[in-house]
């Protein structure tokens, strides 16, 4: 195994956005890519799941590729670039078809869009390919709301959400904004904010492991402004923040818990719970 490079929390990384605001395609495609990430995978299957039935809902032929795993990203902002460079490689193989790869995660669709270009910056024909899948990179909110433009219809009782967008997702993603505007496209949904909405949760992958007492100050005030927030519930894009603050609320003993927006917008638009 390589020596890792200086190691920085990608809570603290800095921002790389789109060098100009997105063009989306007219017409939704009739296959895409699911990539369904590691922790979904594994703690929250339900939720790519969800976002299955989402995408088939809007007549979509979802193809999830067998051989899928991990994005690299732990590695890569652990230092081990060698060993990033390794997982990216497997899973660019994977998506040989010009379908769109739609991902159930902020942080790990920012991993295919920005940084699987550093990482084969010195191997043109990889760094080709990698540009080529980064192109047609989607997070799910995003695609539902700028490639499908979803209209959502709500079926649930009235209730207050507060909303948890992954801090490297919202800088690289703006994952902030999409979630946003599919919550309040639902007429019984209440949208509250909270004063640590745009904070990290303290996850940030192997973050939480190096550094413990600062993960864990951190979560501590990102659930103290969600259980003063009056919400009823947590919604979130990126399964990594929700099994953090899951994580940190059940310890509480606090009622309130959170849900990806996946399984949220299947359950409150006709969905079973």
């Amino acid at each position: 195994m390589n020596a890792p490079r200086t190691f920085v929390p990608q809570a603290t990384r800095t921002a790389e956005p789109d060098a100009a605001p997105r063009t989306y395609p007219e017409h939704k495609p009739e296959r895409i890519y699911l990539f369904g990430t590691c922790v979904v995978d594994l703690f929250f299957p339900e939720a790519g799941m969800d976002a299955i039935r989402l995408l088939e809902r809007e007549g979509i032929q979802v193809v999830f590729p067998q051989a899928q795993s991990c994005c690299g990203q732990p590695a890569y902002t652990s230092g081990y670039t060698d060993q990033a460079r390794e997982v990216a490689r497997a899973q660019l193989a994977l998506f040989d078809q010009d379908w769109p790869v739609v991902v159930p995660s902020g942080s790990c669709a920012g991993m295919f869009r920005h940084h699987y270009q550093e990482l084969f910056a010195g191997e043109p024909d990889t760094l080709a390919r990698a540009r080529a899948v980064a192109e047609r990179t989607y997070e799910l909110a995003e695609f539902l709301l700028h490639v499908c433009r979803v209209e959502l219809h709500d079926q649930g009782p009235p209730t207050e959400v507060a909303l948890h967008t992954s801090c490297s997702a919202r800088r690289e993603m703006h994952t902030h904004h999409h979630g946003r505007a599919l919550l309040d496209q639902l007429s019984g949904v209440r949208r509250v904010d909270h004063d640590h909405e745009s904070e990290c949760c303290g996850f940030g992958g192997t973050f939480c492991v190096r550094m413990p007492d600062i993960s864990g100050a951190m979560v501590a005030d990102k659930t103290r402004s969600l259980r003063d927030s009056g919400a009823t519930r947590v919604v979130s894009a990126d399964a990594g923040c929700l099994m953090n603050i899951n994580g940190a609320l059940k310890k509480q003993r606090a009622p309130l818990q959170g849900q990806h927006l996946a399984s949220f917008l299947w359950q409150r638009t006709g969905g079973q719970p």
